[in-house]
């Protein structure tokens, strides 16, 4: 019995303490005013909200993980918005680009997974955030590759070979 208060006991504290550092790297990465700080944040408080929302999954509460994936969402959008502005030129410096979308196709992956467990009814949500993730790594991708996703342009007439 006493084993089992102790275990919960320390549960408990591993959940208030995975909070609080959840709110804390929040506010420093509300507070990140350069775009690559940001992105570095993003990462860390990232992993933290998908463990927050893999934790929320284990207990049933669906309406916490949609909430947790948005706010991600948001942080993502918001680290982007930042890195247009102050870098504006993906092919001169596609560093912080790039870390970028390797952490929203994480992010893709973690809904896409959490899509798979959650109750048919409270999907919606969470297929928003997706298709939200997914937009904004094709922009990414379209950024860093432009040579290669440009839409399909009318083909040169053929040259004709001369005799």
């Amino acid at each position: 019995m006493v084993v089992l208060m102790a275990a919960a006991a320390l549960s408990c504290a591993g959940a208030f303490a995975t909070t609080d550092k959840l709110k804390e790297l929040q506010t420093h990465f509300d507070r990140e005013s350069h775009a690559g700080a940001k992105i570095k944040d993003l990462q860390k408080l990232g992993a933290l909200e998908f463990d927050a929302a893999i934790q929320a999954s284990k207990a049933g509460d669906f309406v916490a993980v949609g909430l947790v994936f948005e706010k991600y969402r948001d942080n993502v959008r918001q680290a982007f918005q930042l890195l247009r502005k102050q870098e504006p030129d993906a092919d001169r410096h596609p560093g912080g680009y790039r870390q970028l979308e390797l952490e929203v196709r994480q992010g893709i992956r973690e809904v896409e997974d959490t899509l798979l467990a959650a109750p048919e009814d409270l999907r919606p949500p969470l297929e928003i955030v997706r298709k939200d993730l997914i937009e904004m790594d094709d922009a990414l991708i379209r950024l860093l590759f432009p040579r290669r996703t440009k839409d399909p342009v009318k083909a040169p007439p053929a040259v004709e070979a001369k005799p």
